[in-house]
């Protein structure tokens, strides 16, 4: 560890603080001198072994977070932002923003949220939105981009929720089912259960003490509608006690992640965490048995799977997404390196574009990105019906992958000559900050990149990208 001078000086300042330590006593728990702990969380010095130790045996840290924290997804964050045309003339060199992200998280996050703020003003312009020149049109932060932030920089991890979840579905009445539990968990608070043939989902009557579930809906989804308004009911001080140490700067985005909250938690309930963990491990993955043997659904297995992070007893570190016809992203998560874009859609050569094309099947791809990794891409068509002939039908792809060195834990991937490089798709996060410069599907060249335009020859695009 040594060897790899591991600077990661504001995670550790992150541990001291929620520990509740001075730097004194926590230099003290280190066995390292006041002055040089202060050089650490400075990133001054890298990580020192027995430091790294300590953490480990002191306080049963998972040391693979040091380096595996918000940095990359900062990184990657901000490389898109400078990738933004205003930014043309002056974005910083890759090397300038991990030392941003590594030394100054904060900074980091604050330009992001401007960079938001900035993209959310210029979108109201270009749509002469009737806000523009009333005194009271500041432009605030996306309380949806807010919230998904949160997710994505908790790593889509909440441990307090995810453990709460998995004790009320495994720590009685073991004999019963997961719907069976919450039932009789609903039934025990006084309240009614009910079927509805309306259009709506969920709702509750807290003045009838009355739940009602759609009839409509699937199996998995009426399940996972009772579980969370059993967090929000039993859990709300949980929820709140989260919600207090995310800081959100508005009530619109407070209100919204306590919906995430109380999803996470249905997740966690329909899916506990150990349980599933091992299932996953001895099924290699295979999502439709896993679906049937928790009662879930195809999308709700691949998102838990992305969740799997808890310290000490981490799963396969997948990215998680989910699309719409439009190639617009509605969920995203990525425990790896590859991030997704925070503007735009997806890339076009990604094969969750394709799942629409196949309904019903899953698509299988090995692609690889820019900078050189290797990733088993899984994708799928899914519709949620709303159960009448004249209701709409939402029609999503969801898309789940990892490295490609974990593919062998999968059974997707046994018959995929993994040796082969030109099996691999060349895949990116967005055209602006993608150096490729053949690829067919570029819709804008790369900003750091100079381009040679000839009127007097054509090939696959319409210029030549000069590295």
């Amino acid at each position: 560890m040594a060897t790899q001078k591991l600077y990661a000086g504001a995670k550790l300042r992150e541990i001291r603080t929620r520990l509740g330590l001075t730097q004194k006593a926590f230099a003290e728990k280190l066995g390292v001198s006041l002055p040089y702990l202060n050089q650490m969380e400075n990133n001054n010095r890298p990580i020192s072994t027995g430091a790294v130790l300590a953490l480990a045996q002191e306080f049963g840290f998972d040391v693979t977070e040091l380096s595996t924290g918000d940095a990359e997804r900062m990184v990657s964050d901000m490389r898109e932002a400078f990738a933004d045309p205003v930014f043309a003339d002056g974005a910083p060199p890759l090397a300038d923003l991990r030392l941003t992200a590594s030394n100054a998280p904060a900074l980091a996050r604050a330009f992001l949220e401007l960079h938001r703020a900035y993209r959310q003003s210029h979108e109201r312009l270009a749509s002469l939105d009737e806000a523009l020149g009333r005194e009271d049109s500041r432009v605030a932060p996306s309380p949806w981009e807010a919230v998904r932030d949160f997710f994505h920089y908790c790593d889509n991890y909440i441990d307090a929720v995810d453990r709460a979840a998995e004790s009320f579905a495994t720590s009685r009445d073991t004999h019963l089912s997961v719907e069976d539990r919450a039932i009789r968990h609903i039934e025990g608070l006084g309240i009614t259960l009910k079927q509805s043939d309306g259009t709506g989902l969920r709702g509750y009557d807290p003045d009838n003490k009355t739940l009602t579930l759609s009839q409509h809906a699937s199996p998995s989804t009426r399940r996972f509608q009772l579980l969370h308004q059993i967090a929000l009911l039993s859990y709300d001080d949980l929820l709140e006690a989260t919600l207090d140490f995310a800081r959100f700067h508005s009530e619109e985005a407070r209100q919204i992640a306590k919906i995430g909250l109380a999803n996470y938690f249905a997740g966690a309930a329909l899916l506990p965490y150990d349980r599933f963990l091992t299932a996953a491990m001895q099924t290699r993955h295979d999502l439709e048995l896993l679906a049937r043997q928790f009662g879930a659904s195809i999308e709700q297995v691949a998102h838990r799977l992305s969740t799997l992070q808890r310290s000490g007893a981490k799963g396969i570190p997948f990215f998680f997404v989910r699309v719409d016809q439009a190639g617009t992203i509605t969920k995203r998560h990525s425990a790896t390196r590859l991030q997704f874009a925070r503007f735009g859609g997806a890339c076009p050569l990604w094969n969750v574009h394709s799942a629409f094309e196949t309904p019903g099947r899953f698509l299988r791809q090995l692609a690889e990105t820019p900078d050189g990794l290797r990733y088993f891409c899984l994708a799928r068509d899914v519709s949620k019906p709303a159960g009448s002939f004249k209701a709409p039908v939402r029609r999503y792809a969801i898309g789940l992958g990892c490295e490609v060195r974990h593919a062998g834990a999968l059974v997707y991937a046994d018959d995929l000559d993994q040796s082969n490089p030109a099996l691999f798709e060349p895949i990116g996060v967005s055209c602006r900050i993608c150096e490729r410069p053949n690829c067919h599907q570029r819709s804008v060249p790369p900003l750091e990149s100079r381009l040679d335009v000839d009127h007097n020859a054509r090939g696959v695009l319409p210029y030549k990208i000069i590295p």
